[in-house]
């Protein structure tokens, strides 16, 4: 009778956590970065249609490196899972932290359970009344959370990008000068010359200054390009 072939589960973890960095590694960076007037999420994206970056909830933003339709459907799951909780209590329990977590379970789970893992990494932003009460929760494919400060670097050129990104990072910087930042840093890690950014802020004083409670808001082109061509 033919033994059945053996694999310690030891291996099979590794073998599926190295098949998933490979696949994040393919991914175009990104950056999210707290700054003074609150927290921008800087995107290499070539898509104009199938974005990185989204809103969860009214001051709670996502971004993924990754496969597309794996963090889509989590980051539409978080949504349903901020709606239901908000409605069901208040708006102020749906946290970031709260989100964080059932993202970790979600990813553990298809980790260890499921025969692929999901090959996505993730960022869970939450803008405070300053920095030091702003929340960048990082997720990775096999469900680790860390809890960040100042800035939050992924995909496949993470440690070039983040080495170019703490250099120059400041607690005062404004949307400006933090996402001139962080294309700088993109920009140096391509040998193209023409680097297509999709990016997205969490405005801190979104009730004062726009009389809205959401935070969050998609920077179109033509600002951007503003932002970059103009003076630091």
């Amino acid at each position: 009778m033919t033994q059945p072939f053996y694999v310690s589960p030891e291996q099979v973890m590794k073998d599926r956590a190295d098949f998933a960095r490979k696949g994040i590694a393919r991914g175009r960076s990104v950056v999210v970065l707290s700054c003074g007037e609150g927290i921008a999420l800087v995107a290499e994206n070539p898509s104009p249609s199938l974005h990185k970056i989204g809103e969860i909830y009214d001051k709670i933003a996502f971004a993924a490196v990754g496969k597309y339709n794996e963090f889509e459907s989590l980051r539409q799951a978080g949504v349903r899972y901020a709606d239901v909780r908000g409605y069901s209590y208040d708006r102020v329990d749906v946290t970031g932290r709260g989100l964080a977590s059932v993202y970790a379970q979600s990813l553990g789970a298809v980790f260890t359970a499921e025969q692929k893992p999901f090959e996505v990494e993730l960022t869970v932003a939450e803008v405070g009344h300053d920095v030091g009460s702003d929340h960048l929760f990082r997720l990775t494919f096999d469900g680790s959370i860390a809890d960040e400060r100042r800035f939050v670097v992924m995909g496949g050129a993470a440690e070039r990008v983040a080495e170019a990104v703490i250099d120059g990072w400041s607690a005062e910087a404004s949307y400006r000068e933090a996402i001139q930042l962080a294309a700088r840093a993109l920009r140096e890690d391509r040998t193209e010359t023409q680097l297509s950014l999709e990016v997205a802020v969490l405005d801190r004083n979104s009730e004062t200054e726009r009389g809205v409670r959401r935070a969050f808001r998609r920077i179109t082109l033509d600002e951007l390009n503003e932002l970059l061509t103009g003076p630091i």
